[in-house]
């Protein structure tokens, strides 16, 4: 891989402008409005992958936003690696918060970045690390290294749930034949401590409707004689916690896998400043399910958060009324055996149960994905961290993932692959949030890092 490696120091800016010039078009998934800048992403990675080597490249229509597809088959006897990612993004809101506009690309340099960081809306999640695969890809094609076949396919649904994905690839089976699938779209601990996710939560994302009377009523005229939605709603949600934070739906816990004491040891072992954690996130303590660490509660134990909750008058100054309807949108983290359409009746059923006769409840299902645990002694994850100890220096330490990507239990379902989760951002990089950023020695790393995933995974498949 000297060649490729070569190819890629003299590349780093011209791959940076690109990447710069990507991060610009607001290809936010979940606003309709939006439809056309998600088109144009899309056709914008095609041509890159084009540009890069990759032959059948075509951008596929769905029912939502259109998936890219491209593939390098050099010899069909050697293996191929299934590249996954998704182009899409969150939305950038509350934009007030952002310290500079979300869809113009800024580097700054911080604490954690001293080489700087590019500010900006799916930097690190996941434009930033799909466009690493691309330029790693472009690299192996232009010096003649490349070492097996590969295949892309980025998504533009992914965050919204990838409604259209399950589909096209129960009808794209046999294209989409591979060894493995290659995701970045997770993190490592630290820059100095790289780690790879051995495993990822599943997801239940609900939203609920409280209502109570007709219309919207005067406070003082109805007030304490007519059942308000929010403030019913907000007792609901209180309720769904007890004492010790474990959540009080009937049978949640019911199908999870306990961590054995030697897993939670070895969890352990992944380095973890809780002073600076905390001072990271602005927070005077940590809070969470008693008898867990900070750690395990946001890796190998389910939740229930509140994700938005509103309802009534949020305008500026003041309007006394008693809201007509109260809304929430509350996800569900989960854990190996539990299941999203399960834990989606229990809430379901649970929360219906706990609302007084003075109120109507609504309870719809937005989407949801399975959680999936990948082996350390599998080939493919013996490559990346033999690719990562090369390039880093360091074995990397295996993790838990507390995040979701609903695809990867349909990877292994519909196509029988399990996925290697190589990703290359840091937690505090903030995703989905305002400020979110990707270090320039993480996208560099990440393109110098992966070409070595590929020659390993050869190495080790001929074998």
């Amino acid at each position: 891989m000297l060649k490729t490696q070569e190819y890629i120091a003299a590349n780093r800016e011209k791959n940076l402008g690109e990447l710069l010039e990507l991060l610009k078009i607001p290809s936010i998934s979940a606003d309709s409005k939006y439809a056309p800048d998600v088109a144009k992403t899309a056709d914008w990675v095609a041509e890159k992958l084009r540009l890069a080597g990759a032959d059948n490249v075509k951008v596929y229509p769905t029912e939502g936003h259109p998936i890219v597809y491209g593939e390098k088959i050099i010899d069909p006897k050697k293996p191929t690696i299934l590249v996954y990612g998704h182009y899409d993004v969150q939305p950038p809101d509350p934009l007030e918060l952002w310290e500079s506009p979300p869809f113009e690309p800024i580097i700054k340099k911080t604490e954690l970045h001293p080489e700087g960081a590019i500010y900006a809306r799916g930097s690190c999640d996941d434009k930033g690390q799909v466009y690493m695969h691309l330029k790693a890809f472009e690299a192996m094609m232009k010096q003649g290294e490349m070492p097996c076949n590969a295949k892309f396919m980025i998504e533009g649904e992914e965050e919204v749930g990838s409604p259209n994905l399950g589909r096209f690839i129960v009808t794209h089976r046999d294209m989409l034949k591979a060894d493995v699938v290659l995701i970045s779209d997770t993190s490592m601990i630290a820059n100095d401590c790289p780690s790879i996710d051995t495993g990822l939560r599943g997801l239940s994302y609900m939203e609920v409707t409280v209502t109570g009377p007709n219309r919207d009523l005067h406070s003082g005229v109805y007030g304490g004689a007519v059942a308000n939605p929010a403030n019913i709603l907000a007792k609901m949600i209180a309720s769904m916690h007890d004492e010790n934070n474990h959540i009080t739906i009937p049978g949640f816990y019911a199908d999870v896998v306990e961590v054995t004491p030697a897993e939670r040891a070895a969890l352990a072992e992944a380095p973890f400043d809780e002073k600076a954690y905390m001072k990271d996130l602005g927070v005077n303590a940590v809070w969470g399910e008693k008898g867990y660490t900070s750690s395990e509660r946001s890796s190998i134990r389910p939740t229930l958060d509140v994700n938005g909750i509103w309802g009534g008058y949020t305008g500026e100054g003041a309007k006394t009324v008693l809201p007509s309807k109260a809304f929430a949108k509350i996800s569900m983290r989960l854990v190996p055996n539990q299941t999203s359409a399960k834990i989606s009746k229990l809430f379901e059923d649970h929360f219906k149960s706990i609302a007084p006769p003075s109120v109507q409840v609504k309870v719809d299902y937005h989407h949801g994905g399975e959680p999936v645990v990948t082996p350390i002694d599998s080939v493919p994850f013996k490559a990346a961290s033999m690719a990562m100890q090369k390039t880093f220096g360091k074995e990397p330490i295996p993790c838990r993932g507390g995040g979701s990507i609903p695809i990867v239990a349909l990877f292994e379902q519909e196509l029988g692959l399990k996925s290697v989760l190589f990703g290359f951002g840091l937690n505090s990089d903030n995703l989905h949030s305002p400020n979110e950023k990707f270090g320039l020695f993480n996208f560099y790393k990440g393109i110098e890092t992966i070409p070595y995933f590929y020659q390993y995974f050869t190495e080790l498949n001929a074998q």
